[in-house]
């Protein structure tokens, strides 16, 4: 028998496509948060996959014992994440879980197609044009003389998940749109023969514009998280000039501190 307050834990082998799930009444965590938390965990490790149907919030709240309200909340919350998604007719489905992408010298497109992420690229802008003063200080090259300009919109299992801006010497790799839209900047150029060796990178976080946030289906004024980054070849020569946003809700980084000796 159940002790009082407790909802017993829903598996499986119920016909349910949730993992065991509680919610302990007698804890001073919110219910809701307890769900929240217990769903966003099924996410992040797998148990809940893309494309996995949680059903809607009546069938959760009776499966769980919780009255409607609490697991409107709880799914909100994750909603308001980007791991769920409402669907009109179908009830709610997992969407993707959050991309936390370590501070390495590698490309998102990697890091999205080494976590089974489906990474895909619509190119925006694929142009030569002369370099403004910052970029070419950024890539130590001529105020004015000629430069590769990429704007590309990176998606994840169909989602936007970052929006990317590039500067590259001219005559560096090969401009194919079609190319840009299948493989990652950083393949490219390594298939040119360019040995990445190291970059500087800032981090920072700012508001979306309307243009951002259309792009990127988020709303105006969203978090953005922010990376600009010089990349340079093991000869020192700057080859490439990032700006990058990201999407908040989506994405994070991950640092790895150490305490000095």
């Amino acid at each position: 028998m159940s002790a009082p307050g407790y909802a017993p834990p829903v598996s499986k082998q119920s016909g349910s496509s949730l993992p065991p799930l509680s919610a302990d009444r007698t804890s001073p965590v919110p219910l809701y948060y307890q769900l929240a938390q217990q769903l966003e965990s099924a996410v992040e490790n797998g148990t809940l996959t893309p494309g996995t149907l949680l059903g809607n919030e009546i069938d959760l709240a009776t499966r769980l014992g919780l009255s409607r309200p609490t697991v409107r909340q709880a799914i909100q919350t994750l909603v308001d994440k980007g791991l769920l998604v409402r669907r009109r007719g179908v009830g709610t489905q997992v969407v993707h879980s959050t991309v936390r992408r370590p501070l390495e010298l590698s490309s998102l497109y990697d890091d999205l197609d080494a976590a089974g992420q489906l990474p895909a690229t619509r190119v925006l802008v694929n142009r030569v044009e002369p370099a403004t003063g910052p970029v070419a200080a950024a890539l130590a090259v001529p105020e004015g003389s000629e430069v590769l300009y990429l704007e590309r919109l990176r998606t994840a299992h169909g989602e936007p998940m970052a929006y990317l801006r590039n500067h590259l010497p001219a005559g560096l790799v090969d401009p194919d749109t079609e190319r840009l839209e299948t493989t990652g900047l950083y393949r490219m150029l390594r298939s040119a023969a360019l040995t990445l060796h190291s970059a500087r990178q800032a981090v920072g976080a700012r508001a979306a514009t309307a243009a951002e946030a259309a792009l990127l289906d988020e709303r105006e004024g969203a978090p953005l998280l922010t990376m600009e980054r010089v990349t340079f070849d093991d000869t020192g020569r700057a080859v490439e000039y990032g700006s990058h946003l990201y999407r908040a809700a989506r994405y994070s980084f991950e640092f790895q501190l150490m305490v000095r000796p």
